[in-house]
């Protein structure tokens, strides 16, 4: 596990790291000005080159700190989505708007049809437009929780929550989730982060909340707001793409050219049995469009490599469907892996080989948010079977940002 705090705050303001020297490598670097990558033919010029052994990064400049956000509304009003709203879910504009809301309270508003678009009801799923009406119901925060000593069942979810933590702080927690554990409830889902997450309610009733979302078999860096002031910023740099993510895949051959960048539409195909991410065409009816840029850091022969994912856009299953696109599937995906007579080397385990590994965004308060996942256990057994070097230069992370 590594994690790294870059602050302009005091000293004791921070949580202390009880690690040595870190790989010069691995450091933060300058943004990259260079080109987008073109998505086919020719050879693409380099995300980035090492850096020097000694290379002092630019300070970020403090962000304001500013006061909570307004209460939340006691009686019904109509609002106008904006421009930087736009295509936005409707229960993560309930969450950027209103960060105090839990996750069961948006469902339950938006089931019994309180929440209206345009007059009509809407499904918390559904994709809002700019300029679209959206009736709000009178909303409340979750009651506070009695003062009490913690159950031996909510200590033992407490020191789960901590064993995860890789940073912390009193506006902020980023947590390595592992693979397999949901971020939120759904169909036969009992154990989740966000249910995990009632046994840190502060004084006031509030427990911590989300600020974004990894699938149930993804691991890494899952970032949470501890007060409705951090929830705010860290939604809103996430809106407007302040956030940088880096993800480390396996995925099936070696793509060509070994970096470059993915442009698609993407839209939600429904059947009985699942749903999955097809690529769109641009105008149609619940398309988005998603862009990946990737960067292949390390081979195991021909039939396997080792690829560094960074999203501009974030939309879902967005980075599993794109290397599916470009026919390089990610190990164990069970949607979008459908390569005929392909197997699984002996000794990987089938099960999705998707890390997030690492996330850099602006604290609320000033400075930056830099934390990094470790390999889970399926990754790193494969990582080792097939000889690859966790400590390699990751070129990705000078890709473009847009």
């Amino acid at each position: 596990m590594s994690r790294r705090i870059k602050r302009t705050l005091s000293s004791g303001d921070r949580r202390a790291d009880d690690r040595g020297p870190r790989d010069p490598r691995e450091r933060e670097r300058a943004p990259d000005k260079r080109p987008a990558v073109p998505r086919t033919g020719g050879k693409p010029p380099r995300f980035s080159e090492p850096r020097p052994e000694k290379r002092v990064p630019r300070p970020p400049e403090p962000v304001k700190a500013t006061s909570d956000p307004p209460p939340l509304p006691t009686k019904v009003q109509t609002v106008a989505v904006t421009a930087d709203e736009d295509n936005m879910r409707v229960d993560r504009f309930l969450e950027a708007r209103f960060p105090g809301l839990s996750f069961s309270h948006i469902q339950r508003i938006v089931r019994k049809g309180e929440l209206r678009v345009d007059g009509k009801r809407a499904d918390s799923k559904d994709r809002l437009q700019a300029g679209q009406s959206v009736r709000i119901p009178p909303l409340r925060l979750d009651a506070p929780k009695a003062s009490a000593a913690l159950s031996e069942a909510e200590q033992k979810t407490l020191a789960a929550l901590k064993a995860m933590t890789l940073y912390e702080d009193d506006d902020v927690l980023v947590l390595n989730k592992p693979a397999g554990l949901a971020v939120q409830g759904g169909s036969g889902t009992t154990r989740h982060v966000d249910q995990m997450l009632e046994v840190m309610r502060d004084a006031k009733g509030q427990k911590p909340r989300l600020v974004h979302r990894l699938d149930k078999e993804t691991a890494g860096c899952l970032l949470v707001a501890k007060t409705r002031f951090a929830a705010t910023h860290l939604t809103g740099a996430f809106r407007h793409r302040s956030a940088r993510k880096i993800y480390w895949a396996l995925v099936a051959g070696v793509p060509k050219p070994k970096q470059g960048r993915i442009s698609t539409y993407l839209a939600k195909e429904e059947s009985e049995e699942d749903s999955i991410m097809r690529i769109a065409a641009h105008g149609e009816e619940g398309a988005s469009h998603a862009v990946t840029y990737y960067a292949v850091v390390e081979t195991a022969g021909s039939k396997l490599a080792w690829v560094s994912l960074k999203p501009v856009t974030g939309r879902t299953h967005q980075l599993r469907a794109h290397m599916a696109h470009i026919s390089h599937a990610i190990i164990g995906d069970p949607k979008y892996f459908n390569i005929e007579n392909w197997e699984l080397p002996g000794g990987l385990q089938n099960r999705l080989h998707l890390l997030a590994r690492r996330i850099v965004i602006p604290h609320p308060r000033g400075g930056v948010i830099d934390a990094t996942a470790p390999l889970p256990p399926h990754m790193l057994q494969s990582w080792n079977l097939l000889g690859l070097e966790a400590d390699r230069f990751d070129p990705i992370e000078h890709a473009p940002e847009e």
